[in-house]
């Protein structure tokens, strides 16, 4: 990636070089490290040259998924993907079936690229939407930076029991493991802060549609705020959901918003609402 240095340089023009790459592209320190001890940067006469695609194998194995991976936006620094409902975002040692990672691998594997993006952020097993991937060094350090200065936005749908009161609007209470049960969280004073933005979409005789929106991203966040809240998500048995109309949580990424990491350009990125809703959503009106 060439870039053009905009004045003279004087006395040590690498270093000056590299300054002011840093002010011009926010050249993340730990990048720079790297870049200089894998030769990846570059100065001739008043050009730049930075080594920020160097070829890379995934760690995970190829593997095909039964329907094609929905790409929702793709360019030379991002990945965007649909991650469907009973699929796991990457393996974790008890099952052959592919995950999102696999799935992932195989994309680039088919293309013959040698590109091994990483996943900024995760959904639960059953939870559908959108999962954003870096594909080089540079777009994981700042958006792993935009993640953890929470600028990256994610907005859910949601279908749960009960009708929401018009204004439950936030849900600030902190979350923690449940010492009698492994998988599950809970709201408990010694837990770290959760903030959940609630907006009710669609209220129905005895269940609602809500819009949510993290402030922060625990573990299980949505599911244990609206049970906490006294409306467990349809489907999640593991808080208190019936499973009568469904056998997961009724749960979607709606959207995605987040800066690119090279231009700063801000990107939202909308993943559609399951079909399998619409029934379940007639269901609920009947």
């Amino acid at each position: 990636m060439p870039g053009k240095l905009s004045s003279p340089q004087e006395g040590d023009r690498f270093a000056a070089a590299l300054a002011w790459l840093e002010g011009e592209f926010g050249l993340p320190p730990k990048l720079r490290r790297s870049l200089e001890a894998e030769q990846g940067i570059k100065l001739a006469g008043d050009r730049l040259r930075l080594r920020l695609f160097p070829p890379r194998i995934s760690q995970y194995e190829p593997m095909q998924p039964e329907h094609p991976l929905e790409i929702l936006f793709e360019d030379d620094f991002c990945l965007v993907v649909h991650k469907p409902v009973g699929v796991k975002v990457h393996p974790d040692g008890q099952s052959r079936q592919p995950t999102l990672a696999n799935m992932v691998a195989a994309i680039y594997s088919e293309r013959g690229e040698q590109i091994a993006p990483q996943h900024i952020h995760r959904l639960d097993e059953f939870t559908s939407g959108p999962v954003l991937y870096a594909k080089n060094t540079y777009s994981q350090l700042k958006l792993d930076a935009a993640m953890a200065g929470k600028e990256i936005s994610r907005v859910y749908v949601a279908l749960v029991q009960g009708v929401v009161n018009p204004e439950l609007r936030v849900i600030d209470a902190p979350i923690g493991k449940d010492r009698h049960h492994k998988s599950r969280r809970r709201v408990s004073p010694s837990g770290q802060r959760a903030v959940t933005h609630v907006e009710p979409i669609e209220a129905y005789s005895d269940a609602s549609l809500v819009r949510l929106k993290l402030e922060t991203g625990r573990t299980h966040q949505i599911r244990v705020h609206m049970s906490y809240a006294g409306h467990p998500l349809i489907g999640d048995a593991l808080y208190g959901g019936s499973t009568r109309h469904l056998p997961y949580q009724a749960l979607h990424g709606e959207s995605l918003s987040f800066a690119h990491p090279l231009t700063g350009e801000k990107l939202s990125v909308l993943d559609p609402w399951p079909s399998r809703w619409d029934q379940l959503r007639k269901q609920l009106q009947s």
